[in-house]
């Protein structure tokens, strides 16, 4: 009970971002043991948490294990127009799951080249394959360096489990 309270709570608090087109990835995965979540090497994650795969001069943004884990059955995912910019921090989008609708949040500054349309069919794949399918938006970075302001995977999995404990 104390658990499914703090999952209501935490999927209210929770503010995530988005990434277009099918991206594969074959790191190795960490498991967090308190979170039942994964979380992959050669992503950069924000605290709000979202993920970004920077290859080249583009970024995939979608939301954690984490996050859709605690969010639940995601039933409808509301995403930018290709075009568009964001703002590391500023909001692009929303998760709405069964228990609550969450801001997505950027992790980094830049224009919107790419959103994942299958999203707005099949919204459930950012709790299927939220790293794969469940990508969100793709970002042509303004600032590259924002990224050395996200946290590695070993820093993320550190940070969920304090989330966790508290």
């Amino acid at each position: 009970m104390a658990l499914r309270m703090w999952a209501s709570s935490t999927a209210n608090a929770l503010k995530l971002s988005s990434a277009a087109s099918k991206t594969h990835f074959s790191p190795a995965l960490f498991s967090l043991s308190r979170c039942f979540s994964s979380v992959l090497e050669g992503l950069k994650y924000a605290s709000s948490h979202e993920w970004v795969k920077h290859e080249g001069a583009v970024a995939t943004v979608g939301i954690t294990d984490h996050a859709q884990d605690h969010l639940g059955e995601v039933v409808f995912v509301d995403l930018p127009e290709p075009g568009g910019q964001v703002s590391q921090g500023g909001g692009f989008g929303a998760v709405e799951s069964v228990k609550a609708t969450s801001d997505v949040l950027a992790p980094i500054s830049g224009e919107i080249i790419e959103v994942n349309t299958k999203l707005s069919e099949t919204p459930g794949l950012v709790n299927s394959s939220p790293y794969e399918d469940g990508w969100m938006i793709k970002i042509k970075p303004a600032d590259p360096s924002e990224l050395g302001k996200l946290l590695g995977p070993k820093e993320y999995t550190k940070f969920c489990e304090e989330e966790e404990s508290h």
